[in-house]
């Protein structure tokens, strides 16, 4: 049977990994479309990760995270159960991503000097301010021959291929950490300790007619799960509930 997954992050530095990478997959989507058709997503989302960016310091978190992958990369290697191909180039992968960040200028940094960008982020900032006749520049760039646009839309996204590989990899040895254990509650509520953990994944069976709210963090969190509500939007689910937790 299938399972719907659901993630909480239990710091702020897992929650701004997962917003980033989220935006990218919007991104990434958007691509897929035609760009007449996809162009607010992308613009959007685009503009979200440039923001979060200026806002936080995505870059010292994830050096900081990738030194401790490559220590922990090189205490594995002494191992004898472990891949040495897989583990070699992960290693390499991560010494290279830390080398990169390390610069003193991040190439992500030129799309805030970009004057289009600049020109339609403004107008993106205000609600229904995209509109064709409010940017004519966009109505503009939207319909040049699509090689043309293509390959502007590749260069803006290429300059941020550094921070989402390097979070990429972060959140998949994040995600290892522990596999899914079976838990059974009697009212639809479980808590735990948080102590040393980093980010909580839960699933449920797709056919289940509740979903889980988390709260918490590194030292105490608890789910709750709730039911869809004509009434009030949601409400508390007593059940006795069974769902998938991975501890990570």
């Amino acid at each position: 049977m299938s399972r719907i997954l659901y993630e909480h992050p239990l710091n702020e530095r897992i929650r701004n990994y997962l917003k980033l990478e989220h935006l990218f997959g919007q991104v990434e989507s958007a691509q897929q479309l035609e760009l007449q058709q996809g162009y607010s997503v992308l613009f959007t989302s685009l503009f979200a990760i440039l923001d979060s960016l200026e806002r936080n310091d995505i870059r010292g978190d994830l050096i900081k995270d990738l030194e401790k992958l490559e220590q922990n990369l090189v205490l594995w290697s002494q191992r004898s159960d472990v891949d040495a191909s897989a583990l070699e180039q992960n290693l390499r992968k991560t010494v290279a991503l830390v080398n990169q960040l390390r610069s003193t200028k991040l190439p992500w940094w030129q799309l805030k000097d970009d004057k289009f960008l600049s020109a339609v982020k403004q107008r993106f900032a205000i609600q229904g301010g995209s509109a064709s006749f409010d940017l004519p520049q966009l109505q503009f760039f939207l319909h040049q021959p699509a090689t043309t646009s293509t390959k502007t839309i590749e260069a803006w996204l290429s300059t941020l291929m550094q921070l989402k590989e390097a979070i990429a990899l972060v959140l998949v040895f994040i995600r290892q950490r522990s596999g899914f254990e079976c838990v059974e509650t009697e009212s639809g509520f479980y808590q735990d300790s948080g102590e040393g953990l980093l980010l909580l994944r839960i699933e449920l069976d797709a056919n289940a007619q509740f979903y889980p709210t988390v709260s918490g963090n590194r030292f105490r969190y608890s789910i709750r799960f709730m039911l869809p509500c004509e009434q009030s939007g949601r409400r508390y689910s007593n059940s006795a509930t069974k769902f998938y937790l991975a501890k990570c």
